[in-house]
């Protein structure tokens, strides 16, 4: 399997862990903090704050956009759009930390 070493990072996880370099093709691998797969984050402490906050700001821009858009307050019309635009965001992935 090739591998593009530009790509590939190193996530420390663990209190004992030692912090080590690690080397492909003669590269440093990059050290990171936190990275995005799947647009899931994950943080070196495996705590899903991160996930949490940027899933809560896309859903609060949102709902931002939806007051600035649509000039009605019919209770049906905005219901229907935030089951539909918002909480899609804030339910993604939920699972995946709380089973």
């Amino acid at each position: 399997m090739l591998f593009n070493v530009d790509k590939c990072k190193v996530m420390h996880t663990g209190k004992e862990n030692p912090n080590l370099s690690y080397y492909m093709k003669g590269k440093q691998l990059e050290d990171v903090n936190q990275e995005k797969d799947l647009r899931i984050i994950i943080t070196n402490d495996l705590k899903p704050s991160a996930h949490y906050t940027q899933n809560y700001t896309k859903a609060n821009r949102l709902l931002g956009m939806i007051a600035r858009t649509f000039s009605t307050r019919d209770a049906h019309i905005l219901l229907s759009l935030y089951k539909s635009v918002v909480r899609p965001h804030l339910e993604y992935c939920l699972p995946a930390w709380t089973p």
